[in-house]
């Protein structure tokens, strides 16, 4: 009988054991941290034998096959040792994929994946479509092919799932646009997180699509190396030959070969350039599913747009305050900096990857007149911007940063929580961080 190994006793790592269980394997899950009680509940109704706080090698090494948390590098010790001995290590979503025949409908990025995601999933349940949501956001894949019967799935894949990928193939495959982010995790290489992000198109062929943002330069520069054989959807602002999705007198028009769609930009229940972006690619995605153009238009029009995502949280004395937590790199501060227009105190920091604030700059010179750091370590923070806005603060808590922003910001102004950084040296993750600052906005 084969021996799965799954690494990590998450939402991925529970699912992956259940999905391995259900096909008759020899299933064993492994976590170095504690696995939370759902997830143990879970394993047990299984059968699943499980063990947290260690890696036993011994158990481990004797995998057939590993499946392996997004969450633990290449360079973790038992994976290199792995590697070393020839185990394959895959991803979830690899796996999950071997056991169903859905059309997979797969969105990466380095942001607005989540807010696409959404969308997408939104505009196709309103349609009447058999969907499941899966990937970063939602249950695991491999829970829902083990439990459920979807005929679609909709992924949002971070770069972390598609380097464990190898024979999944995406039907509908959408980039939405490449930065540089968690460079700390390919070598402080661009390209090598540039190929991850283009994982999204193997496998491939004609008969599937790559829905991706033309005006991107990397995109653009990889796509006249690369030779991929799925039909091309490309969009952007300016109408050219190529486009599929664009914007003409202030109306969004998405051309497939079989519909033209039109809509006001300004009926769009997301507003701002990146999110019109994120419309266009959720569009196109479902004209290609066929879904009827007075759904699409409904879905588009009564979106409520993503949790921790340039969220509004409330005024208070004529001072507005924005949860943009799930801003973990630098270039999401920048959409956030860019769909503001009033003058902002920006709170920011946390686990920095590497980050180039350059990017930045000339927005904060422009638009921010104080800076909140809060982090353990503020070093890059202060050697990048000191200097350059006038009221810098230093704070070690969410509270500390809620009430220093409050008192620097005048009325009429925002205060932005977008951190540029991981959450993980002073919250769990960007969730809990947002919703710090939310509790904390609601007790000013």
């Amino acid at each position: 009988m084969k021996r799965i190994v799954v690494l990590g006793g998450g939402e991925s790592g529970a699912g992956a054991a259940v999905l391995a269980k259900k096909q008759g394997f020899d299933v064993f899950l492994s976590d170095l941290s504690e696995i939370i009680a759902e997830y143990k509940a879970l394993l047990d109704s299984y059968e699943i034998v499980w063990e947290e706080k260690q890696h036993s090698e011994e158990l481990i090494l004797n995998a057939d096959e590993i499946i392996k948390s997004p969450g633990i590098p290449d360079k973790a010790p038992l994976i290199k040792k792995l590697h070393a001995i020839g185990t394959p290590v895959i991803s979830e979503i690899e796996f999950a994929g071997r056991y169903t025949d859905a059309k997979m409908i797969c969105i990466t990025g380095s942001n607005g994946k989540t807010t696409t995601t959404m969308l997408v999933y939104h505009i196709l349940k309103n349609a009447g479509l058999n969907v499941g949501l899966a990937g970063n956001v939602g249950q695991s894949l491999a829970l829902q092919v083990a439990t459920e019967n979807f005929s679609y799935y909709v992924l949002e894949l971070s770069s972390f799932q598609l380097d464990g990928m190898i024979g999944f193939k995406a039907d509908i495959a959408i980039l939405l646009n490449i930065t540089p982010d968690h460079l700390d995790r390919y070598e402080y290489k661009f390209q090598n997180y540039v190929d991850s992000k283009f994982r999204i198109t193997q496998n491939q062929t004609a008969n599937d699509a790559f829905i991706f943002w033309d005006n991107d330069p990397v995109i653009k520069a990889e796509l006249a190396k690369r030779n991929i054989q799925s039909a091309m959807y490309p969009f952007a602002i300016e109408r050219n030959e190529k486009t599929k999705a664009f914007i003409e007198n202030d109306e969004l028009i998405i051309q497939t070969l079989k519909s033209l769609f039109t809509m006001p930009t300004t009926e769009l229940a997301l507003q701002g350039m990146h999110n019109t972006y994120n419309s266009m690619a959720a569009g196109l995605a479902a004209s290609i599913v066929h879904v009827r153009k007075e759904s699409i238009r409904q879905s588009l029009q009564d979106f409520q747009g993503v949790e921790h995502r340039l969220e509004y949280v409330a005024t208070v004395k004529n001072i507005r305050f924005i949860n943009d937590s799930k801003a973990t790199n630098v270039n999401s501060c920048w959409y956030a900096l860019q769909s503001i227009k009033t003058p902002v105190v920006l709170i920011l920091g946390g686990t920095d990857k590497g980050n180039d604030y350059a990017e930045i700059e000339e927005l904060v010179k422009g638009k921010v007149k104080g800076l909140i750091y809060m982090g353990l370590d503020n070093a890059p923070l202060h050697t990048f911007f000191d200097g350059k806005v006038q009221n810098i603060v230093d704070v070690q808590s969410m509270e500390d940063a809620v009430n220093a922003a409050y008192k620097m910001a005048g009325e009429g102004e925002t205060v932005l929580l977008s951190p540029c950084c991981a959450s993980f040296d002073l919250f769990k993750n960007y969730e809990d961080r947002g919703k710090q600052f939310k509790n904390c906005v609601r007790n000013l």
